[in-house]
């Protein structure tokens, strides 16, 4: 069977891309990272949905945090949703070229030939590594800069959600019965979802024009 990596969050878009990884018939090593996020109930949802999956091998790593983020500083407050194009202080530097250079190594060990990773270009909040440039920039890294990919078997990035609405991908999800509602979302990460930051706002917006109930608890 082939092997693929799937980055994990344990948040609704990398849960979603998780489902199709396995639905495209891939044995799965999901890849979960540490980075000092202040919503570290992230990892705890990444858990609950290997657990439901019945998956053995996965990774968390820890990561040093650069800082410079809302999602990594106490004091810098993560801001209520305001659907402005310029990139919001939830932005963590550089996340997703860390992310995917583990993931990429992590590849080249278990022999995968692809990385998953639930990045969007549609509903999102306007970071720079989350854009299809991007991620076909990193995918050159990876053929130059690794032994697989100089041996010819370059390690191809798989973005099943780059173009899809948050409602498409929430109907993608229940489609392929994916535990939605083991993930979390809220960036200021407590008890209940605040529902007022960019990722809660995006989510409910999501479920409603999908006409699906959530099962997260907001606050009131």
């Amino acid at each position: 069977m082939s092997k693929a990596v799937v980055l994990l969050s344990g948040g609704l878009d990398s849960t979603t891309c998780l489902s199709i990884a396995l639905k495209d018939g891939y044995e799965v090593y999901p890849l979960s990272f540490d980075y000092g996020q202040r919503n570290n109930k992230e990892l705890e949802s990444a858990k609950k949905v290997v657990e439901h999956y019945n998956i053995k091998n996965h990774k968390i790593v820890m990561v040093g945090n650069v800082g410079g983020s809302a999602l990594t500083d106490a004091d810098i407050d993560v801001p209520d949703y305001k659907g402005t194009d310029h990139i919001p202080v939830t932005y963590v530097p550089a996340r997703n070229i860390v992310f995917l250079s583990y993931a990429a190594g992590y590849a080249e060990v278990v022999e995968a030939e692809a990385i998953y990773i639930g990045v969007n270009a549609i509903d999102y909040s306007g970071y720079p590594d989350c854009r299809p440039e991007f991620i076909e920039a990193f995918e050159k890294v990876i053929k130059v800069g690794t032994k697989q990919g100089v041996d010819g078997k370059a390690i191809k990035i798989v973005t099943p959600l780059m173009n899809l609405s948050k409602a498409e991908i929430i109907k993608l999800a229940y489609e392929n019965n994916a535990p939605l509602h083991l993930t979390t979302t809220c960036y200021r990460g407590g008890d209940k979802a605040c529902g007022i930051c960019d990722s809660c706002v995006l989510r409910l917006r999501g479920f409603k024009e999908a006409g699906i109930v959530d099962t997260i608890e907001y606050m009131k």
